[in-house]
């Protein structure tokens, strides 16, 4: 209860200090009302008194009750195409989980490249790599597939997390995939939900689309040099007590003659998945229908078809308590940055950084904006609250646009390694209790500084190749 206070005390009064604080010029104290409101959502949904989703429903209902937006602008984040799109992710991967087409892709490359443990960590990363690239909901992948197949092959090696065997699998296993998600996230635009707003907000205040192709052209190089080298640095640092696992590509073959062959749901879900991709990757050229729209009609298939059921989607409850959360913070967020407070707060850091060469002003906000999410316990959380405002900053310095663009995008992805929070599956796999803390806040950091130097020299390289600036 005391803690529950403290958290409350922390939430009101972060709201009461910014909207105490001297007003900039220019800015109307409804602006700075919406402001305060903003800010003290942001602090509700990292201490969390309530869930992320409650605080962010509370934070629209203040904005509307206080007069700062009328009733309509208050609510007007919930048609927002980005924010349907976000929902149907869930939507999308509840048909991979249901018919079990996640599982069986899992269990066909342990069956493959499984026979020690780093080709284990190898096929699981390659599991997550494959539905990435269709399933835009980390926290389903993991939650639903990744992890349960983990726990189960360590299990079959007699690893636990509590009787001092952890080291023996589990705890290799656990670190590795999440370190790995995080880039693996980076890598698509569907790689987790919260890049439809990163894309949303890039396009809104920059112009520039990221569409599916052009997100992960230029993120598939330094990602593969990543994912090269981050598995080989985790194995020589925390290594597992077991390097040889016969046994789980006997596990994957057992499993897989249980499940029969492929069944008609898979099919379904399979076609459905590369029908959707297709229409996403093709929007602007071929037609022009929303990528949100292109999610909802294969939903649809999946219900007439019979794969998943009314019953199943509303049963998704962290669908549902998500799009809450994404309806919310987006419509907040837009309307902060129509006041103008961005400019200000553009204006004020460039004084800071007036004399430097863009490409070193580049360097610290990068790393201002990428070690800042020890703070966050949401990549959703850090965008809205940070990104457009470093964005313009990078680029009131001078720094090319799209350079800018893509720096911010991908370390607003890697930077969820740093800590057992730092996005959805964080807390599922700290979860599981293979991984201590401490553990886990080393391997962040030291994950992050390779991520960092990856993407910051193969990754400006190839932009350069690719013409991003």
């Amino acid at each position: 209860m005391q803690s529950k206070l403290v958290k409350w005390v922390a939430v009101i009064g972060s709201g009461v200090v910014v909207a105490a604080l001297p007003r900039p010029e220019g800015i109307t104290s409804g602006s700075w009302t919406l402001f305060a409101i903003f800010i003290a959502t942001i602090v509700g949904s990292i201490v969390q008194p309530l869930t992320g989703s409650a605080m962010v429903l509370l934070g629209v209902v203040a904005t509307a009750v206080t007069g700062t937006l009328d009733a309509k602008t208050a609510l007007r984040g919930y048609s927002e195409p980005v924010v349907w799109l976000v929902l149907s992710a869930f939507f999308l991967s509840c048909g991979v989980i249901k018919t079990g087409l996640g599982r069986r892709i899992a269990l066909l490359f342990i069956k493959a490249i499984g026979r020690n443990t780093f080709g284990l960590g190898y096929a699981l990363i390659a599991t997550d790599f494959v539905l990435a690239s269709v399933v835009p909901s980390n926290g389903a992948r993991n939650g639903g597939i990744m992890i349960p197949i983990a726990v189960s092959v360590s299990e079959s090696y007699d690893s636990r997390p509590d009787d001092g065997t952890a080291n023996k699998l589990g705890a290799y296993l656990m670190n590795l995939l999440y370190q790995c998600d995080v880039i693996i996230g980076a890598t698509f635009i569907t790689g987790q939900a919260g890049n439809f707003v990163i894309a949303k907000l890039v396009k809104d205040n920059t112009g520039i689309e990221l569409s599916y192709v052009g997100w992960f052209a230029a993120a598939i190089v330094p990602a593969l040099i990543s994912l090269a080298i981050v598995p080989a640095v985790i194995y020589r640092l925390f290594p597992p007590e077991i390097s040889e696992t016969p046994g789980a590509a006997d596990f994957a073959r057992s499993e897989l003659e249980k499940s029969g062959p492929i069944t008609d749901a898979e099919k379904i879900v399979v076609g459905t998945l590369i029908a959707v991709i297709f229409f996403w990757i093709t929007k602007d050229t071929l037609h022009t229908v929303d990528t949100a729209i292109v999610a909802l009609v294969g939903i649809g298939i999946m219900l007439l078809t019979g794969v998943i059921t009314w019953s199943d989607i509303m049963g998704e409850r962290n669908a549902w308590s998500t799009f809450i959360w994404y309806g919310g913070l987006v419509n907040m967020a837009t309307a902060v940055g129509e006041t103008g407070l961005t400019k200000v707060f553009a204006d004020r850091v460039g004084g800071m950084t007036s004399g430097m060469t863009w490409a070193v002003a580049l360097a610290i906000i990068a790393l201002v904006y990428f070690y800042s999410h020890y703070f966050f316990a949401s990549i959703t959380a850090h965008v809205l609250a940070m990104l457009v405002p470093f964005l313009v900053v990078t680029m009131a310095a001078g720094a090319p646009v799209g350079l800018s663009v893509l720096v911010l995008i991908y370390f607003s992805n890697l930077n969820a390694s740093l800590t057992h929070f730092g996005t959805t599956p964080g807390p599922i796999y700290f979860g599981t209790g293979y991984v201590k803390q401490g553990v886990w806040w080393k391997t962040g950091l030291i994950t992050s500084i390779i991520n960092i130097a990856v993407w910051s020299v193969a990754g400006l390289l190839w932009w350069k190749l690719l013409g991003w600036w």
